[in-house]
């Protein structure tokens, strides 16, 4: 079968693409994924954490207001109760659709309920008359959820702990694996463009020794090519050039060969430097590639 040196340059950068796509699809998809689980620790767990330090913070600003105001006779600041409360619901509301960790479910539903009742007890203390009994209260409460807050912050805690030793595993192998593929896909291209040079690198010297021998009146010099490609072709016109240049100097009278020696050969010289000619340009054209390959 035929196969051309266009059709080799074709399927060398065929090849040289497909190590560059597998490469590409490989890091791109370890990429995604370490990006999906430090993305994941970032957006569930973490966020969980912020929304019970808001909760515990409010509920501990609602609680010193009322005690300092009860302490000092005097009326809590009901709009910066209110707007505590504000941020305590909105924080529960978000850790509510931000369930990610095992019996984080539960331990939201008690806070919501205890929390609940918090919340209507300050309200009516606002509404109301102030009693030693209704601040006990609200104390007690406060730090029972303060309590559960504080587990809620240590279970998100330790799930980002795991989630993180996981990561860490993953990029782990990741970098193994890559580094293997890495490896394995540079081998196969160093081997196949030593191969290919090597390949052009033989014919052109032996061609460049061939036209040095005929130079030199050499008619005797012939190549002989493996394959049906360009080489074999302009092996097949030199072995003819050759043939007809020891033909033609052998033709020639012994006495008139020195003189007439040049003009007899300088039609086959001409026919020589078409065959350089081609020779030029598939030098050119290995040359481009194996510049490709090497950058």
């Amino acid at each position: 079968m035929r196969v051309s040196i266009r059709t080799k340059f074709t399927l060398a950068m065929i090849l040289l693409f497909m190590i560059i796509l597998v490469l590409f699809v490989f890091s791109g998809f370890y990429l995604n994924r370490m990006s999906n689980k430090t993305g994941a620790i970032l957006k569930e767990n973490y966020l969980s954490i912020v929304y019970a330090r808001e909760m515990s913070e409010g509920i501990m600003i609602i609680n010193q207001e009322i005690t300092d105001s009860f302490l000092a006779s005097g009326n809590p600041d009901s709009i910066k109760i209110k707007e505590q409360l504000e941020i305590v619901d909105k924080s529960l509301e978000l850790e509510k659709n931000n369930i990610t960790a095992p019996g984080e479910d539960e331990l939201v539903s008690g806070i919501e309920t205890e929390y609940y009742e918090y919340r209507d007890t300050v309200i009516k203390y606002l509404d109301l008359h102030q009693s030693s009994g209704n601040v006990l209260f609200l104390q007690n409460k406060s730090a029972e959820l303060y309590q559960k807050l504080v587990l809620l912050s240590q279970m998100n805690g330790k799930s980002i702990e795991a989630k993180t030793d996981d990561a860490k595993v993953f990029a782990k192998r990741a970098v193994l694996r890559m580094s293997i593929l890495g490896s394995l896909c540079f081998f196969i291209a160093l081997s196949f463009t030593v191969s290919f040079a090597s390949y052009f690198n033989g014919r052109f010297f032996q061609l460049h020794n061939g036209i040095k021998e005929l130079v030199s009146s050499n008619f005797g010099q012939r190549l002989y090519f493996d394959g049906e490609d360009e080489f074999s072709e302009i092996a097949r016109d030199f072995n003819q050039i050759a043939e007809k240049l020891s033909k033609n100097v052998q033709s020639i009278p012994s006495a008139i060969k020195p003189d007439s020696e040049k003009e007899v050969i300088l039609p086959d010289l001409q026919e020589l430097k078409e065959i350089l000619g081609r020779i030029k340009i598939i030098e050119e054209q290995v040359n481009r590639l194996i510049s490709k390959f090497r950058t």
